[in-house]
């Protein structure tokens, strides 16, 4: 699990930690690989569970089948969560669906998955995401939008939240019925593109930290004089300066001499 990762679901338990304080929640690809937010909740007072195909360190549920929960209730959990899991699944529009029917009347689904990142194959690599495919897959399921995101930060601060080429996109949403997931009316959806500035909530983009990096870079940059050639100027000046000492010498001295001749002429 990376840094970015781990970073972003800190900052969703924290953002809405009033909301699950005491609270129950589900992580679906729980399995341990390189790192798991189980402590990132533990440590607010949430329960937590986690769940993956294959048994290991993290895993609490085991279900028979991949993308039918059985072990499950309806309505069983405050909030579920998903983090680097989505792209792993084939068909993880279904698993969205399971994990929206576990998911309680106005609890939290938050999901952490791939805009960048070479292949990784575990077992399987099939999907990358982006702001507006989060979008769609909120709205398909008639989820309400809460925040979404691709690789931006909380602040220019929070540069660890950045990537260049393994970037992350963000979902969180709500459900706001009870039961299984239902699916938007098809015959009359419309697509109206959201607005990702107002999804992001402040949140900073990475080309806007770019750009504001780059600016300052500029600022701050001041041409650096070679120490070598720094030294030999200063010789030059130093022997330049001599050099004009003497010459005003040697003409004083025959302003000097010429005076001499001037007065001895004129006694004449």
């Amino acid at each position: 699990m990376h840094e970015s990762s781990m970073k972003r679901m800190a900052w969703f338990a924290n953002s809405f930690k009033e909301e699950l304080v005491n609270g129950h929640i589900l992580d679906v690809g729980s399995y341990n690989v390189n790192g798991c937010y189980r402590d990132i909740f533990g440590e607010i007072g949430i329960k937590y569970e986690g769940l993956d195909m294959e048994a290991g360190p993290n895993v609490d549920i085991v279900p028979n089948a991949t993308y039918n929960w059985e072990e499950i209730e309806n309505d069983s959990y405050d909030a579920v969560i998903s983090g680097q899991a989505l792209e792993h699944i084939e068909f993880f529009w279904l698993t969205m669906e399971e994990m929206i029917r576990v998911t309680k009347e106005n609890g939290l689904i938050c999901i952490i998955a791939p805009n960048g990142f070479g292949e990784h194959r575990y077992p399987v690599d099939c999907w990358r995401f982006f702001t507006d495919g989060m979008v769609a897959l909120a709205r398909y399921f008639q989820l309400e939008i809460l925040h979404a995101h691709t690789n931006a930060s909380p602040s220019f601060k929070d540069v660890n939240w950045y990537s260049d080429n393994c970037a992350d996109s963000m979902l969180i949403a709500r459900k706001k019925y009870k039961g299984r997931a239902k699916i938007v009316n098809l015959k009359t959806y419309r697509c109206v593109p959201a607005d990702h500035e107002e999804l992001m909530n402040g949140m900073v983009t990475y080309k806007s930290y770019i750009e504001e990096k780059e600016k300052e870079d500029k600022k701050n940059t001041r041409v650096q004089p070679d120490p070598a050639i720094s030294q030999e100027a200063i010789r030059t000046e130093n022997t330049d300066d001599t050099e004009s000492r003497k010459g005003l010498s040697i003409l004083k001295k025959w302003k000097s001499v010429l005076k001499r001749i001037w007065r001895r002429s004129k006694k004449k």
